[in-house]
């Protein structure tokens, strides 16, 4: 069977290329398409998956971001037409959906945060819904997800791609040449701001900017700086002008980053997970409404919620001790497994 993924954001590539090898080892072809957006395209083509480039990010305003899921949608279609696809297979690539659904192709969707207001599209028009155990169930039921179509599996999608990870030897010597970080000297903390433009975190996000002030201000710590865009980038080095902040403008290998992190801060999601599953010590200053999967690892005691200036205060950083990965190894056979069943 030939099977089209589609990355529509970069936390996406790891999760697919993962996936990706399972499917050809069950005698599959896969095909991708990727938006170009946050990196995705570079990360992409960086690992080998040759994606077809088709649209691109809708802008901050709601009428942007409908306007472009149509016009991608079409795009899409048009792209898949005549292709002899099998099946669709994305992370709530609410494009994607649309396009298998209008080309009468089952649709397989991923999903981990049941606050997304657009899973009420990508649920309804999905043919399959797969979630993490955590996913509240009630969740499923208001986006229109009904059960015959739900599977789950136990885990976090970061277990996916990250149970069998082995850090690269060399990564450190990378780091020490491209930003000057001495692994055996300095307090590396990586941190991602918040994704201003997203659904799902429409408001502004202050304490992200203090913590960034109170690492810098502290002697020893190397700060890398992950931005979600070029604009972004530049207003962040802007303000928080130090020669202990590093801000690449190209795509960083994030597992060996994560795996090479003294402490890892967010105000997202998807980069404190990695750090959980590989036990890097890891914090959130994410303001927005939680996932049942980030709580479930809050009470893992695998990642730290910042919610006021006195958590902030509090945070203690230096060089890690030893690490305890997670380790679920049999998360990647299981997803593999809900994605085919039925196709």
């Amino acid at each position: 069977m030939l099977i089209w993924i589609d990355l529509a954001n970069s936390p996406h590539v790891p999760f697919f290329r993962a996936l990706a090898g399972e499917f050809a080892a069950r005698g599959h072809e896969v095909a991708f398409t990727a938006r170009e957006f946050a990196q995705t395209v570079e990360m992409a083509e960086a690992a080998g998956l040759a994606p077809a480039v088709v649209g691109g990010h809708g802008g901050g305003r709601l009428s942007g971001k409908a306007g472009n899921l149509l016009g991608r949608a079409a795009a899409l279609s048009r792209w898949a037409r005549g292709r002899g696809f099998g099946l669709a297979v994305g992370h709530n690539s609410y494009s994607q959906v649309l396009a298998a659904r209008a080309l009468g192709l089952r649709a397989v969707t991923l999903m981990d945060y049941e606050h997304q207001p657009a899973n009420h599209l990508a649920f309804r028009l999905a043919t399959r819904v797969i979630v993490p155990i955590a996913f509240p169930a009630e969740a499923l039921r208001r986006f229109g997800a009904g059960a015959a179509k739900v599977r789950r599996y136990g885990g976090i999608k970061e277990d996916v791609y990250l149970a069998d990870f082995a850090p690269d030897p060399g990564f450190a010597g990378s780091l020490r040449e491209r930003f000057g970080v001495d692994a055996a000297r300095d307090t590396l903390v990586v941190v991602r701001p918040p994704a201003g433009e997203a659904l799902y975190h429409r408001f502004e996000n202050e304490l992200f900017g203090e913590l960034l002030a109170r690492l810098l201000a502290q002697p020893g710590i190397k700060v890398i700086l992950l931005a979600r865009d070029g604009a972004q980038r530049d207003a962040l080095s802007a303000r928080f002008p130090s020669p202990d902040l590093f801000a690449p403008r190209e795509a960083i290998d994030g597992a060996n980053l994560v795996a090479a992190a003294d402490l890892v801060v967010s105000a997202g999601g998807t980069m404190n997970r990695e750090a959980a599953a590989l036990g890097v010590p890891a914090a959130t200053v994410y303001a927005g409404r939680w996932a049942a999967v980030d709580e479930q690892l809050v009470r893992e005691g695998r990642l730290l919620r910042l919610a006021t200036r006195e958590d902030l205060e509090s945070l203690r950083v230096g060089k890690k001790g030893d690490t305890s990965p997670r380790r679920r190894a049999g998360v990647r056979a299981e997803v593999t497994e809900l994605v085919l069943s039925d196709a």
